[in-house]
Order: C-alpha cells, then sequence, then structure tokens
C-alpha cells in the first residue's frame, strides 16, 4: 500500500514560508510596511531621537557663539554656517541607519524575513525612508535655532523649494551611502565608525570657511568633494552667497555638480547595497 502526499487545495490562499514571493507580489505594500517598521523602530528608540534633535542645536551654538567670532567670512557667521551645519546633521542621522542595517542584518529578524512571502529587500527601503523623514525633521530644528540666533534667508518660494530639494537629494545620498555600509560591515562598532566620517567631511568643504584659506594641498580635495557643491548650492539659493561670502549670481553649474554628485551616490550605493545585500543573504 502506497502512502499518498496531500497537498494543499490552490484556492486557499495560504502562502508556502519557502516560496519565494510571486513577481509583482504587493511590492509597495511590502516596501510601505518595512518603512512603518523603520518609523516606529526610530519612535521606540527616544534617546536616539532626543540626541539627534538637541545635537544641531548644540552645534549651532557651539559654531555661532564660540568660533563665529573668530571667522570673518564679510557676512554674519550664523548666515554663512548655517548650510553647512544643516549637513552636518544631517550627516550625523545618516551615519546611524548604518547601525540599523547592521542590527537588522546580524539579528533574528532577516531569519524571519526569509520565512515569509515578501520582498525582503524592502528592508533597506524602509531603512532609507526613514532616515531622509528623521533628517528632515532634523534640517527644521537647525532652521528654526538659526532664525532664534539671527538666520534670515533671503529666498523666493521658488529658492526656498530649491534648496528643500537638494537637501532632500543629499540626505537621500548618504543615506544610501550607510545603508550600503551597514549591509557591507559585520558589527555595530564597525557601523558606528561611519558616523565619523560622515561628521567629519563637511569640516573639509567650504560649510565652515572658504576653501581659498585652506594649504593648497587641502583645498583642492575642498573644492572637489561632494559637500562643497551642494553646501553652495543650499547657500546661493537661501542667502544669495557664494563660497567666500561674496553674492553670487549664477548657480546653475554649481547646482548640476551638487545634482550629478548625489544621483552618481545613489546609483553606486543603493545598487551595492542591493548586490551585498543579496550575497550575504545566500551565505
Amino acid at each position: 500500500m502506497s502512502a499518498q502526499t496531500l497537498s494543499a487545495p490552490s484556492g486557499t490562499g495560504l502562502p508556502r514560508s519557502d516560496a519565494p514571493p510571486r513577481p509583482g507580489r504587493h511590492v509597495l505594500s511590502d516596501a510601505s510596511t518595512m518603512i512603518g517598521r523603520s518609523l516606529r523602530l526610530v519612535r521606540r528608540e527616544p534617546d536616539e531621537l532626543l540626541l539627534a534633535l538637541v545635537l544641531p542645536v548644540m552645534i549651532m551654538v557651539l559654531f555661532v557663539y564660540v568660533f563665529g567670532g573668530a571667522i570673518s567670512v564679510g557676512v554674519d557667521y550664523v548666515t554663512y554656517a548655517t548650510p553647512g551645519i544643516i549637513l552636518l546633521c544631517a550627516g550625523y542621522g545618516a551615519s546611524n541607519t548604518a547601525i540599523s542595517v547592521e542590527q537588522d542584518m546580524s539579528g533574528g529578524i532577516m531569519d524571519r524575513f526569509r520565512s515569509m512571502p515578501v520582498a525582503s529587500a524592502t528592508v533597506l527601503v524602509g531603512h532609507v525612508v526613514a532616515s531622509v523623514v528623521k533628517n528632515l525633521v532634523t534640517t527644521a530644528v537647525v532652521l528654526g535655532v538659526a532664525y532664534l540666533i539671527g538666520f534670515r534667508a533671503d529666498a523666493s518660494a521658488l529658492e526656498w523649494l530649491g534648496a528643500f530639494g537638494m537637501v532632500v537629494a543629499y540626505v537621500v545620498a548618504i543615506t544610501c551611502v550607510a545603508t550600503f555600509v551597514g549591509v557591507l560591515v559585520r558589527s555595530a562598532a564597525a557601523a558606528g565608525g561611519f558616523g565619523f566620517f560622515m561628521l567629519f567631511l563637511p569640516y573639509v568643504s567650504s560649510a565652515f570657511v572658504p576653501p581659498e584659506t585652506m594649504p593648497e594641498w587641502l583645498r583642492g580635495f575642498a573644492e572637489h568633494q561632494p559637500v562643497t557643491p551642494v553646501i553652495e548650492t543650499i547657500r546661493g539659493l537661501l542667502v544669495g552667497l557664494g563660497t567666500d561670502g561674496a553674492p553670487v549670481t549664477d548657480l546653475g553649474p554649481t547646482a548640476a555638480i551638487a545634482l550629478a554628485w548625489c544621483a552618481g551616490l545613489v546609483v553606486v550605493f543603493l545598487g551595492g547595497a542591493a548586490w551585498a545585500f543579496a550575497r550575504r543573504r545566500r551565505q
């Protein structure tokens, strides 16, 4: 007497845990779920959220009231430095994304996602979107504090929109870099080391002093790294100033370079994160 294997009726709608997601199976729904999960994780870690809000205030006060009096850029220092402080704090916020991604990769949550009929790569999408939302909140805090201590923007509604778009493009770009780091490294400590790099990079740019004041060997790097054209674009849109604090009239080439940097970083590092994610899942 031979044994028979009974299969579940095809109309039951019960997914098999070992079955890959069907093509086009609610990918947007999966991404929405992972975005909501990442946002809830941010909300459930109040100490990290509090630090992300307090740090911009501390940095703004430090640079304006401690260093600002000793730095001459031709205008009020708060006017010159605010765009750089925005990007500095955005870099710190993105560095935390690397830690969150690494914790997901090394924890047991990925095993649970593999057993479910979901597009598990949407985990990365969730982290990217949550980081962008958190960093936009940080940006609003920076601008609010800057206005309280004297920053004034001479910008039209269209210029404000352009500056906002540039901030979003930069945050998305560095978050993709942080996501790649989080997938690649094998410990939270290594992922946290990325934060130092992201905090250091704006200092060697036009964020706080004109590159012309730097040594020749350092000036070349400051003028040709991605942060400088992004800062120059935001500063030019909001207050109409260039790198040296002088009025600027043509932002077209600078804005194009800034957007090219952001787009290149997104393509390279988001693609690298997807590749590293798929490779690590197979190990």
